[in-house]
């Protein structure tokens, strides 16, 4: 199965780690594209007209920060 979600990164994200963690509290299968790696993933965070991280794009649904109650809608629309 495909992840779920993409989460957009950077190394030293304090939020970027509590994303992460919940995410994977909470089971949900995600790709790590940290920004500080790779210029290709900094690129495709700014196509989505995003400048800063942690941003989880799931499905349509581009989501900033950490924000549980998003993610679960954005989760249950997929279903």
């Amino acid at each position: 199965m495909s992840a779920k979600a993409v989460v957009y990164s950077s190394t030293h994200c304090t939020f970027c780690k509590q994303l992460k963690a919940y995410l994977n509290e909470q089971n949900v299968e995600f790709e790590e594209r940290n920004i500080d790696e790779s210029e290709v993933y900094a690129k495709e965070l700014q196509d989505l007209g995003m400048s800063s991280v942690p941003v989880t794009v799931i499905g349509e649904t581009t989501i900033l920060g950490l924000n549980p109650t998003r993610i679960k809608k954005a989760l249950a629309a997929l279903a």
